[in-house]
């Protein structure tokens, strides 16, 4: 699913990742652990090619970054660290929008809505803007959202960063959720609880 080898990576002259290599097979799920500047989020950055590496090679999905960067991430779902949800739309209108980006066919995308909307517990907030979502839904939502069009590996960018004990454990049962349905997950965290509790093997940056 992921294979990273002897990554390099400098910002400016100070480095950031310095011969990173592991790899992920199918069903895996992978916690990136380790402290503010470790490079986690680089490394995430790197799997969608938002970043390249100085050095070093990366397959997803068995295509090559940063070249084939647009069919890997095709086959992807992507969680980000801040939230990019629109507030002007309501929570149906922000998965059609993603529906279309993610080219679920057109006979597939109410379907899809539904299940994500049922995956994040917000079928009865549809019609509800975003900007009137409590943090836990939104991350929710954000999560379903990258599960439109049944991706084989998501990636999850230290996805409870910033809340409350709560809504934290609602977002674990999330993850154990996809975790039995066989989604590999990538996750980063600087929670060594969070990477005990929802990951497999613990990478440590």
């Amino acid at each position: 699913m992921i294979k990273l080898q002897n990554l390099h990576f400098e910002y400016g002259h100070t480095p950031i990742l310095d011969a990173i290599t592991f790899t992920i097979g199918p069903g895996d799920r992978i916690g990136l652990i380790g402290p503010n500047g470790a490079g986690k989020s680089t490394t995430m950055r790197m799997l969608t090619a938002q970043a390249i590496a100085d050095e070093g090679s990366i397959e997803v999905l068995g295509h090559s970054l940063p070249r084939d960067s647009k069919a890997a991430r095709a086959q992807m779902g992507v969680v980000p660290q801040l939230d990019n949800l629109d507030t002007t739309l309501t929570v149906s209108q922000q998965l059609l929008v993603f529906s279309h980006l993610y080219r679920v066919p057109r006979a597939e995308r109410a379907a899809a809505i539904d299940r994500a909307l049922g995956i994040a517990k917000l079928a009865d907030r549809r019609d509800t803007k975003i900007d009137e979502l409590s943090g836990g839904m939104r991350r929710r939502l954000l999560i379903s959202r990258a599960l439109l069009h049944g991706p084989r590996l998501l990636l999850l960018d230290e996805p409870t960063v910033g809340l409350d004990p709560q809504i934290r454990q609602e977002l674990w049962a999330l993850i154990d959720l996809l975790r039995s349905e066989g989604t590999s997950i990538l996750m980063s965290t600087h929670y060594i609880e969070e990477a005990h509790r929802l990951s497999d093997t613990v990478v440590v940056m």
